[in-house]
C-alpha cells in the first residue's frame, strides 16, 4: 500500500493525502491503524451488507464523488470503499 510506504518515510499527512488522492480523514484513520498494528492492520476484510446498507451505498454512489468531498467527480475503488465504509457505520 502506497500510504504505508509514505508513512514509513515520515511524510507529512498532507503530502500522503495528496499523493494517494484520498480524503484526509481516511488517511488519518489509516495512519492510526498503521501505528497500532502495522501494515497488517490495513488489510482489507470482507464486508457483509444488509439490504438497507446496500440501498444507502447505492444512493451515495449515485450522488457522485464530489458530493462526498472528493475533488473530482470520479469514483475509484478506494473512494467507493471509503463511501461504503461511511454509509455502513
Amino acid at each position: 500500500m502506497r500510504a504505508v510506504e509514505l508513512f514509513e518515510r515520515g511524510c507529512p499527512q498532507s503530502e500522503v493525502d495528496r499523493m494517494v488522492g484520498m480524503h484526509p480523514e481516511s488517511v488519518r484513520r489509516w495512519k492510526r491503524l498503521w501505528e497500532q498494528g502495522g501494515a497488517q492492520a490495513l488489510r482489507r476484510r470482507p464486508a457483509k451488507l444488509d439490504a438497507a446498507h446496500v440501498e444507502a451505498v447505492q444512493a451515495a454512489l449515485e450522488q457522485g464523488a464530489q458530493v462526498h468531498g472528493f475533488e473530482a467527480d470520479l469514483w475509484t475503488l478506494e473512494r467507493a470503499g471509503e463511501a461504503i465504509e461511511r454509509e455502513t457505520r
